[in-house]
């Protein structure tokens, strides 16, 4: 979805503290026309795109390192929103203190323990600095700032850095500079992609021998490309599970549209997610 169609909107929703990853996102996605709004949860996200205080909402769905975030699949089902958008962002770690403090000074690094891992290779260099795990990048940052300490500094984006008018002592800590994470843009109403379509469905296939390749295969017998697929299991049935798929195309195509009357008629239940433009790749 073109990034300038959304010109009325004028707040999005997402999980964090003001200056965290997916609020990096939301503003590179919409080019900074918009308020962003800060929530505790990623189903206060869902509640209020659906409750309407949000316009939409922003979500990381997966990460190129550390693979899906199965609570945000799990939401998608729970919740009646569609798909609108997706941008992926390249996941730049950057070394925060407060104005005036070199990093010989810092004996302290807060942060999020998935953001640690990534940093893991840049923070076994570092001598005689504690490290502690923290509930949130950007929280991180907001507790130097709030604290003023001045031996302590935060991993975390840049966008925390102008938030919280803390300084860059150093960015580009990840191991894996190739650390890409793709976030979904949620709406109450679908859209119609004009180019680049990608749709998302949720479906369940009969437990029977042969089920899930006769669904796969309405998409193979029409030369559509499987871009994505996730399995969840579903609550309250063990061992039986919902799938996930993205696929290229979009929901109004003639093509795509046969394929996914074929899967209703194969499946148990289908849930389709949206169609949407297929995301550029943002680097930050």
């Amino acid at each position: 979805m073109p990034r300038g169609t959304f010109r009325a909107l004028h707040r999005v929703a997402f999980q964090g503290e003001p200056g965290a990853f997916s609020e990096q996102a939301a503003l590179a996605f919409y080019r900074n026309r918009i308020r962003t709004k800060p929530l505790h949860s990623f189903s206060d996200v869902f509640k209020s795109v659906k409750d309407c205080t949000a316009d939409v909402g922003i979500i990381p769905i997966e990460n190129s390192l550390y693979g899906s975030i199965h609570q945000n699949y799990d939401l998608l089902q729970r919740y009646d929103l569609k798909i609108i958008g997706e941008v992926k962002l390249r996941v730049v770690h950057c070394l925060l203190s407060l104005p005036g403090v070199h990093l010989r000074e810092v004996k302290r690094i807060y942060s999020h323990p998935q953001a640690i891992a990534q940093c893991e290779e840049f923070l076994n260099r570092l001598k005689k600095v504690d490290i502690v795990p923290a509930y949130d990048t950007a929280g991180a940052a907001k507790m130097i700032s709030d604290r003023h300490e001045r031996n302590s500094a935060a991993i975390a984006s840049l966008q925390a850095a102008r938030v919280y008018k803390l300084k860059v002592l150093k960015r580009n800590l990840e191991s894996d500079r190739k650390n890409y994470t793709r976030f979904l843009i949620l709406g109450r109403k679908e859209v119609r992609p004009k180019r680049n379509a990608k749709t998302s469905v949720i479906f369940a296939a009969k437990n029977i021998p042969g089920a899930l390749f006769r669904a796969l295969g309405v998409f193979a017998l029409r030369d559509i490309n499987l871009i994505k697929i996730e399995s969840r299991p579903i609550a309250g049935k063990p061992w039986e599970y919902l799938f996930y798929l993205d696929f290229g195309g979009s929901r109004h195509d003639q093509v795509s549209r046969r394929a996914i009357h074929h899967l209703t008629e194969l499946a148990t239940s289908v849930k389709i997610l949206g169609s949407y433009e297929q995301g550029v790749t943002i680097d930050a």
